[in-house]
């Protein structure tokens, strides 16, 4: 099983300044016990690896997501999708991974958001989402250097089908200063090839992320101290 998905990403600041960005982008949809992969000596190309992820970079990505687990006191899936970019020419940047865990009926039983920041640190949190693929859950990383760490992340993951709608809206005392979406199609019969058609867009997030900090930066806001969240 392996799917692309065409999306779009969005990030709006609702406060104490109002400002949007949009761009485009694809991410995969795959299965960490039958990963695409190029042909022999080829990898290096383009393909998905342990060390941009959560864990031991010698281990595999399912090994990895079994340990997060047991540490988390949740028993071994009998299936795992991951939603993710993929590295690109030696280069990968993904600010959201999503690791969808199944039963042996087939029932998503949870979901590991794996959240990377600018900063070289990444945080996975554990959700349940409802019959809507709603859940809460108290933030407790530093990504924008413009909000401290606190409140909760009200983040919408539905199972991806034809259609893949992601959203998660930061709430803070008061008031829901940031909303970030990412919707998209997919399409079917997807090769891993067709990710080298465009191989800036991984490192286009990064430098978009960067540039659009700075220009916040230029309206007025100024960052929060990461203090232990480094």
């Amino acid at each position: 099983m392996t799917a692309r998905y065409d999306v779009t990403i969005r990030h709006q600041r609702h406060s104490p300044v109002r400002y949007g960005l949009a761009s485009k982008g694809a991410v995969w949809l795959v299965d960490l016990d039958d990963l695409p992969r190029l042909p022999r000596g080829l990898g290096w190309l383009v393909g998905f690896h342990s060390a941009d992820h959560l864990g031991d970079p010698a281990r595999t990505l399912r090994e990895n997501v079994d340990a997060w687990l047991a540490r988390s006191g949740v028993a071994r899936p009998a299936r795992v999708t991951m939603l993710a970019q993929p590295r690109v020419l030696g280069h990968a940047f993904d600010p959201l991974t999503l690791f969808s865990l199944y039963d042996h009926d087939g029932t998503r039983t949870g979901v590991v958001a794996e959240v990377r920041n600018t900063y070289g640190g990444r945080h996975c949190y554990l959700l349940r989402p409802d019959g809507q693929g709603r859940a809460d859950v108290a933030k407790a990383f530093y990504v924008s250097p413009f909000n401290p760490v606190d409140g909760h992340y009200t983040i919408r993951v539905p199972e991806p089908d034809d259609e893949l709608a992601v959203v998660v809206t930061l709430h803070r005392p008061g008031q829901a200063p940031f909303t970030a979406t990412m919707t998209g199609t997919r399409s079917r019969g997807a090769s891993l090839w067709s990710a080298l058609g465009r191989p800036w867009r991984t490192r286009g997030v990064s430098a978009a992320i960067r540039w659009h900090g700075v220009k916040l930066y230029l309206r007025g806001l100024r960052p929060f101290p990461r203090g232990g969240h480094a």
